[in-house]
């Protein structure tokens, strides 16, 4: 990976891993999936980790067809989606960030899913809207092909962190806690609000300068 694109993938890389969050997810993935077999466990998470890769790479890749076709301007979806982050943001640092993905009833009724591995976990709790909306607007920022290249290598090193997280939520919650999972979601609810506060900051100068 090159200068510019090794910088870019340091700038976009821990924006959408603190969205996605996996650690936080692994609690209620165990709910879920606790009564399957620990091949089944590892099938769902797979699959559910695959469907987020998929939705994030899509709206990567043809975000920018969207807002043409909406008649959306680069700079107002930087500002709304800047705002939709920090929101996000704010449930993470008071450890809700569940909540801003799916329901409560969402969440209870899922668990009597037969298959939960697209639906809830791989949509929305792993690429819900503050997930797609942070991978749109990185790539309104990736102006070359090695930045764009760097955009889908931060989402595939998030789609393999996710994976680790998920194969190993038994041993990550003896381990961490469920004050350790918290604490670890609030120090990412830093990170996205700071990424919120820049892409409203340029989001804004673009405007100006229309």
């Amino acid at each position: 990976m090159t200068g510019p694109a090794l910088a870019f993938f340091s700038k976009c890389f821990p924006s959408i891993l603190s969205i996605v969050d996996p650690l936080a997810l692994v609690p209620i993935y165990l709910a879920m999936v606790g009564n399957e077999t620990r091949a089944e466990q590892r099938r769902i998470a797979l699959r559910a980790t695959v469907t987020m890769t998929i939705v994030l790479t899509t709206f990567a890749t043809g975000g920018e067809v969207l807002f043409h076709f909406f008649g959306i301007t680069i700079p107002a979806f930087k500002i709304a989606g800047g705002i939709l982050l920090f929101f996000n943001a704010l449930e993470m640092i008071h450890a809700k960030a569940l909540e801003s993905r799916a329901t409560a009833e969402e969440q209870s009724e899922a668990r009597g899913k037969a298959d939960v591995a697209i639906i809830p976990l791989g949509i929305p709790l792993l690429s819900g809207p503050g997930a797609i909306a942070t991978a749109t607007m990185w790539s309104t920022r990736a102006s070359t092909i090695p930045q764009r290249l760097a955009l889908y290598a931060s989402i595939f090193t998030v789609a393999a962190l996710t994976i680790v997280a998920l194969f190993f939520a038994g041993s990550l919650v003896r381990f961490f806690k469920q004050t350790g999972i918290n604490i670890a979601t609030r120090v990412m609810g830093l990170i996205l609000a700071a990424t919120a506060a820049q892409f409203v900051v340029d989001g804004v100068r673009e405007a100006i300068r229309m």
